[in-house]
């Protein structure tokens, strides 16, 4: 199967091994401080509507068959599933501060917490885990204060600006800056393929300039908006101070390659999750 891709953006890396693809940031592994990915449908074990590789054990699938999944995921990414840490997101902005008592939790040890789609750490080994199936995936990696944040946001997320909340975070927990980090916006819907309503394209001329709205959306013969969720994201980074060159920005859609990614637009709710990973290296590993 061929991907289709978006020009005019930054060509992402397909990583493959074992069978199991996935895929990279060249930005992040340029830093040599994280493990990270964002997963494809390939390479799993799930089947009928959940094939093969989903993320989900919420919505019916086979709970071996998922735990299998992410025994290969670990593998190809080089982390240890048994230190993950999982979201459980519910369009909120609120935050996790990840500490080593909540390695393994929400995989082989229940969560005691919910309403959390964002999660940073400052824990070597600890891999930080968020679901998707057109949503934004938000990558933050602080090589200076050795941090990093993951977090999930759409349309709501999105114009709550979820991304700043998470750089704030990081800023309270651990002194990040924002000119000092790294971004990256993850595998999710495009514009192209992103309509919505008057609700949305209302609450997105509230929460943003109007100087930026002709970037966001533009209004269609049938009274229906194209959004841009990435672009949105783009400006929400620049103005909480990151460099516009650290901002590095997918150039795959979810719902342009609903063979190869789940994606919530092409088949609603009947289907399995995809994820993104990202871990701080152990001392040990950098630079490999």
């Amino acid at each position: 199967m061929e991907w289709i891709r978006k020009t005019g953006q930054e060509a992402l890396c397909i990583k493959e091994k074992k069978g199991v693809v996935w895929l990279e940031f060249p930005a992040l592994s340029s830093l040599g401080m994280v493990h990270h990915g964002f997963s494809t449908r390939l390479g799993g074990v799930s089947q009928g509507k959940f094939a093969t590789m989903n993320f989900t054990f919420t919505k019916g699938d086979n709970p071996e068959h998922v735990m299998e999944n992410y025994r290969r995921m670990a593998q190809a990414l080089g982390v240890d599933e048994k230190r993950m840490v999982l979201s459980w997101q519910t369009h909120t902005t609120n935050i996790r501060v990840v500490t080593e008592a909540d390695a393994g939790k929400g995989i082989i040890r229940e969560r005691d917490y919910k309403d959390v789609d964002g999660l940073i750490t400052n824990v070597p080994g600890l891999t930080l885990v968020t679901f998707f199936a057109d949503c934004v995936p938000l990558y933050i990696a602080d090589p200076v204060h050795g941090a990093i944040g993951l977090s999930h946001s759409g349309w709501r997320g999105t114009v709550c600006r979820m991304g700043k909340e998470t750089l704030d975070a990081m800023k309270r927990e651990y002194g990040t800056q924002p000119k000092d980090v790294i971004v990256a916006i993850g595998p999710s819907i495009c514009q192209d393929c992103f309509e919505v309503g008057e609700e949305v394209a209302e609450a997105f001329s509230e929460a943003f300039r109007q100087v930026d709205l002709p970037q966001l959306y533009y209004k269609k013969k049938n009274g229906k908006y194209q959004l841009d969720l990435w672009r949105a994201n783009e400006i929400i980074f620049s103005e909480a101070g990151v460099a516009r060159e650290n901002i590095h920005t997918t150039d795959i859609c979810t719902h342009c390659n609903p063979e190869l990614l789940f994606s919530h637009r092409t088949v609603g709710t009947e289907r399995g999750n995809l994820a993104a990973f990202l871990c701080l290296k152990e001392q040990g590993e950098k630079r490999k």
